[in-house]
């Protein structure tokens, strides 16, 4: 078992930004891979960002990428989301997400531990 705790959201204005940070706890953290996915009022759940356990490799969304990094710490059991220039739309809670087994995946169903999330506002 894998127990994820985000913590970091909060309102911001429209062009600044919040790092995010999920700490977890029950399972070796290096031997896991780490994600962010996100889930607006009225839509899906959808992908963000994802670092490998070494972090030797990590995977943005289209809509993310030069605008958000990922990164980890394995001493501290932690990863976190840098977010700059933030955007009305990326409005939404953020949540964390553990994936035990192989690297490569990046939909809602291929991880199977999940924090309980924690609310992004951007104002316009």
């Amino acid at each position: 078992q894998v127990q994820l705790v985000e913590s970091g959201g909060g309102l911001v204005q429209a062009g600044g930004s919040l790092r995010l940070s999920c700490a977890a706890s029950g399972r070796a953290f290096s031997n896991i891979h780490m994600a962010w996915f996100r889930q607006a009022p009225g839509k899906e759940r959808e992908f963000v960002a994802a670092i490998r356990r070494s972090s030797s490799m990590s995977r943005y969304a289209a809509s993310m990428a030069g605008r958000f990094t990922i990164s980890r710490d394995n001493a501290e059991n932690t990863v976190y989301l840098q977010m700059n220039s933030l955007k009305p739309e990326d409005t939404a809670v953020y949540y964390c997400a553990a994936r035990d087994s192989g690297w490569g995946f990046f939909e809602v169903k291929d991880y199977k531990y999940w924090g309980q999330g924690t609310q992004v506002t951007v104002s316009s």
